[in-house]
């Protein structure tokens, strides 16, 4: 039985993966980059579009514990400090979600992107004043992940 269910699970996965861009909740890329490269255009995407890189962060001892073997796997955390700022002043309840993030990891030869749609924002911090930012996060992430897919 738990054969069969990680096969299904393996195959939804990679037809998941295999979506241009979103899943549900989720914004995904696949780029056909070895991970440092891939890594490295990453930041050059974000930094391009006025956002700052304000942590990398390494999950792989939590991986290996539960028996996930790579050292290809990172959180790429950024964001404009002053929007921050003034979008969590107005609506405190975003504190959880910023700053924006988009998970790079290694699968063979390629990188994979993932990250949370701006759309759930919207959908949980409905204020018509936020509504602006979270179109232009939107537009932002998948410029980046457009640009990233297109470079491979």
């Amino acid at each position: 039985m738990k054969k069969p269910l990680q096969w299904m699970s393996a195959v939804c996965l990679a037809a998941l993966l295999c979506a241009p861009v979103a899943a549900g909740d989720l914004m995904m890329a696949r780029v056909n980059r070895l991970f440092p490269e891939a890594m490295t255009l990453l930041q050059s995407a974000i930094s391009s579009r006025g956002y700052a890189v304000t942590r990398l962060q390494q999950v792989n001892e939590n991986l290996e514990r539960r028996e996930f073997k790579s050292d290809m796997y990172r959180v790429v955390y950024f964001g404009k400090h002053e929007e921050v700022r003034q979008a969590t002043a107005r609506e405190p309840g975003l504190i959880p979600f910023l700053p924006l993030n988009i998970t790079i990891f290694a699968e063979g030869d390629q990188a994979i992107l993932v990250t949370s749609h701006p759309q759930m924002l919207r959908d949980y911090f409905p204020d018509p004043e936020l509504k602006p930012l979270f179109e232009r996060w939107e537009k932002d992430m998948l410029e980046i992940m457009d640009e990233l897919r297109e470079a491979g």
